[in-house]
């Protein structure tokens, strides 16, 4: 076993705090990741703060995990030594049932193991990205391209194949509206990748307080939610509708934004149950649907067209000392667009 500092939360809602951890030895077929950057999404906080349901203490968050390969195991094939490497939010899966084979690994029949707040194979405690070092079987580790820089890739192990994924799989591109709910660290995510895409990109928030960043980022349009007559004005306007915030919705009023056949996709949870009417997806043959992150393919995929289009995420560096400040500015909504904690500092 190795011992590596870290940051964690000792219980639920409890500040998170200097710490030391232990990482198993780097089996056969282990990276031993020299951990760089590890981005802040609102998932660590809900989690953290047992928003989601009980979690498991004490608590290492983070799933955005970027840095460069310090040891490798006698079997390891796919990296060396050296390599610029990330890790998203799951370490492993069952890698037999029908949805691992296809390369859908988040939707493992028997469960993905999370990077952190979850058991591993041999039933001890996953540490996530809080820290100093991290040990992961090749299979689960990503390639990070030379283009883009290890701080500003970080968040898109979780914020970049959260808002691809859907995308993707509705067919955003040319010819198509997308609206984008939500400019914060998924949002600003969705903006850059549709419009990288393609598509025609609008932006839902609840102010113009982002707009110029928003159309700095790739969308044509920006409207505030606020004002009742956006929803009035936006009628039966978009093919797509990507939902990112945490917050609960009136659903009913953004399927009215919906084209027949326009899907409502949700990639933000929020803590609380949310209603729905359900003439406002049978009218119009709409669909409301979930995404959750991306298999271990497409999330390569996903960096490498975000490297081929010159693009990471947008950042604000800070020391670990910081983390709890952070969280409470995440809630505030005052951070453009992820927080990355530089993990020399921890």
């Amino acid at each position: 076993m190795t011992t590596v500092a870290a940051y964690a939360a000792p219980a639920a809602k409890a500040p998170l705090e200097r710490t030391a951890i232990e990482r198993r030895p780097v089996g056969e077929f282990d990276v031993l990741i020299d951990i760089k950057y590890a981005g802040i999404c609102h998932s660590d906080i809900h989690q953290a703060r047992e928003g989601w349901g009980e979690a498991i203490f004490p608590m290492v968050p983070g799933h955005e995990i970027a840095g460069v390969v310090a040891e490798v195991g006698p079997g390891v094939t796919r990296y060396a030594v050296g390599d610029r490497v990330g890790v998203g939010c799951f370490v492993d899966s069952c890698r037999e049932c029908e949805y691992c084979r296809k390369g859908e690994e988040q939707y493992c029949a028997k469960g993905a193991v999370n990077t952190y707040n979850d058991l591993d194979g041999n039933g001890e405690p996953t540490y996530g990205g809080y820290s100093r070092a991290v040990v992961v079987d090749e299979n689960y580790v990503l390639r990070i391209p030379d283009a883009l820089p290890l701080d500003a890739a970080a968040p898109l192990l979780c914020a970049g194949i959260t808002t691809y994924s859907p995308l993707k799989r509705w067919q955003a591109g040319p010819g198509k509206s997308v609206a984008v709910v939500g400019m914060g660290g998924l949002g600003h995510m969705g903006v850059k990748i549709a419009h990288a895409l393609g598509a025609e990109v609008t932006v839902l928030s609840q102010s113009l307080r982002k707009e110029e960043d928003g159309l700095r980022l790739g969308a044509g349009h920006y409207y505030a939610t606020a004002d009742p007559a956006t929803f009035e004005k936006l009628a039966g306007s978009f093919d797509l509708i990507l939902s990112t915030v945490s917050a609960p919705l009136n659903l009913d009023a953004y399927l009215s934004l919906l084209k027949p056949d326009g899907a409502l996709v949700n990639v933000g949870a929020p803590e609380e149950p949310v209603s729905i009417n359900l003439f406002s997806v049978i009218g119009g043959r709409k669909t409301l649907a979930g995404s959750m992150i991306g298999g271990i393919a497409e999330t390569q995929e996903m960096l490498d067209f975000c490297a081929e289009h010159g693009f990471g995420a947008e950042i604000e560096l800070i020391r670990a000392d910081e983390i709890n400040t952070a969280y409470e500015r995440v809630l505030a909504s005052d951070v453009r667009y992820r927080f990355v904690i530089d993990a020399s500092s921890i």
